[in-house]
């Protein structure tokens, strides 16, 4: 499901982690677990602190973006920031779709800080059987 095109992806997202927190232009990266549950493939993104509405997923051919932005809380006028390790600003992840996945019935799902996606697998990808016909019969193979 997932392709990784540069070897370097990591250390790329390590440094943007370390770095000051993101942009529109320049977002951080978010972590994600992903897994294959019987017909569909189920991506989990962490988003701790993120509203519903901050968070943005787009689909353009085999290309899955989903942004989402932590915005500070609103604070007393009066109100000083002492310590601040929590990461604000705007947060990105890209993921490559194999063509076997059907991109027009992603569901998404946000509860208690994660987003839950649900990719299903389109109905050419899954096994079938095929039929091979020799003479007068045909014997079935299990594909």
């Amino acid at each position: 499901m997932l392709m990784r095109t540069d070897p370097l992806r990591e250390l790329d997202r390590l440094t943007q982690q370390l770095m000051s927190p993101g942009t529109w232009s320049r977002p951080s990266a978010m972590p994600m677990d992903a897994s294959r549950e019987g017909d569909e493939y189920v991506v989990a993104f962490d988003l701790p602190g993120v509203t519903a509405d901050a968070i943005d997923i787009d689909v353009e051919r085999n290309m899955l973006t989903v942004k989402a932005e932590r915005r500070p809380a609103t604070k007393a006028d009066d109100a000083h920031m002492e310590l601040s390790e929590r990461p604000m600003g705007v947060f990105s992840r890209q993921i490559v779709l194999a063509d076997t996945l059907d991109t027009e019935h992603i569901q998404a799902d946000y509860d208690a800080g994660v987003l839950t996606l649900r990719i299903p697998i389109t109905e050419r990808a899954k096994p079938r059987k095929i039929s091979v016909g020799a003479g007068t019969g045909h014997k079935e193979i299990s594909g």
